[in-house]
């Protein structure tokens, strides 16, 4: 009738999703392709264990990455869609980007040039003025993390360790990924760490950018190097620049990798100045109206193939099966109820998304692994075989 409220879109869930094939992993999960049943557009589906997540003591950025993908678009990100969970796994729809990323490239043996690194570097400094302009730091800023679609533009990803800095003040802890962590990250200190802020991304994107040009980062280091020999490195050590680079390109990688906080190129206006990017109109970069240097090959699958195959022969839980299996489990199990505080779920819930009500979880399904909506702003508590976790 006029003026009626209309209905409540259907909830989105596993089901709605045709399970294509696997095309990465790595510490946080797996990745697989996924077409929606009913507009047969394609996704790309990012699904965490639960119990994984509850034993390496993640669950807290899981829940965290999802709230801050919630909020933003740009056309350099990979943006979010949809998020949604069984009793198994926690997934998140997100825009599917079939060029691989830069990782998989280098591996490849691609020769990047001098042009095709300039537009990577701008694409991504327009990213990481939108994120500033979020008051994000995304701190992994690598070429594992920045994706291509099929016509070669960039697309950062991962938000798993970003962290959000509110008005003037800095983040403190230790995270990223070593060889592309900035020196103020490393600084010896008594107690509370003296905190840094956007800068660090912009000596990620340097080291990045250096990376691709040369085929090898500019200081050599592992995971497992310790600290105080990361710091020692950044003042002994200074970085070659072969003479074939153009003194612009030089120029912007030494302001990127400046070891002095206050010296280096730290936010969009201040890569503007450079000579090597005066001749850039930023509106076409925006718009994607400057063609890539490099186009990924539209008839291969930019990706390592061997993840299909562990998906398909080595998980003990693969999932193309999980309906069968869940369903199976079901049976078998009968009904369960998770004591929460001093209330009982009902099995009237069991698959349905209730208010959290002085300890009263949602469960998500019979089976023992429990887990608030992310989406609702009242308090959300993980549950799994009997323990409980705020997040």
């Amino acid at each position: 009738s006029e003026g009626a409220h209309a209905p409540v879109p259907p909830m989105v869930n596993f089901d709605h999703f045709q399970i294509l094939r696997a095309i990465g992993k790595g510490s946080f999960g797996k990745v697989c392709i996924v077409q929606k049943k009913d507009t047969k557009k394609m996704y790309a589906m990012k699904y965490m264990n639960k119990l994984k997540c509850v034993e390496r003591n993640e669950v807290r950025n899981v829940f965290k990455e999802m709230q801050i993908m919630r909020n933003l678009e740009h056309p350099f990100l990979v943006n979010f869609w949809y998020s949604f969970q069984d009793e198994e796994d926690m997934f998140m729809v997100v825009d599917l980007l079939l060029g691989g990323d830069l990782r998989y490239h280098l591996q490849q043996n691609v020769h990047f040039s001098e042009s095709t690194v300039k537009l990577y570097v701008c694409e991504n400094a327009l990213a990481l003025g939108y994120l500033r302009s979020k008051r994000i730091i995304h701190r992994d800023i690598k070429p594992d993390n920045i994706l291509l679609d099929e016509h070669g533009h960039c697309h950062l990803t991962d938000f798993n360790i970003a962290a959000i800095v509110k008005d003037d003040l800095r983040a403190t802890s230790l995270a990223g990924t070593k060889p592309y962590m900035a020196p103020e990250l490393f600084q010896p200190h008594e107690g509370i760490h003296p905190g840094y802020s956007f800068s660090v991304d912009w000596w990620s994107l340097g080291v990045t950018a250096y990376e691709l040009l040369r085929g090898q980062r500019p200081y050599v280091m592992r995971s497992s190097t310790p600290a105080n020999e990361i710091l020692q490195m950044f003042h002994k050590v200074n970085p070659s620049y072969p003479i074939a680079w153009s003194v612009e390109m030089k120029t912007m990688l030494r302001k990127l990798l400046c070891i002095d906080v206050h010296q280096r190129v730290s936010c969009l206006a201040e890569l503007q100045d450079l000579d090597l990017l005066s001749d850039v109109n930023w509106d076409a970069v925006l718009s994607k109206q400057l063609p890539p240097g490099f186009i990924p090959n539209r008839r291969r699958l930019n990706c390592d193939p061997t993840f299909e195959l562990e998906e398909m022969i080595l998980e003990s839980k693969p999932l193309h099966k999980k309906k069968k299996r869940l369903a199976r489990k079901t049976r078998e199990q009968g009904a369960f109820s998770v004591l929460v505080g001093i209330h009982q779920a009902p099995s009237s819930v069991y698959g349905q998304r209730v208010p959290l009500c002085t300890g009263l979880a949602a469960v998500t399904a019979a089976g023992g692994h429990v887990v608030k909506d992310a989406t609702c702003s009242n308090q959300m508590v993980f549950v799994t075989c009997g323990r409980i976790q705020q997040v």
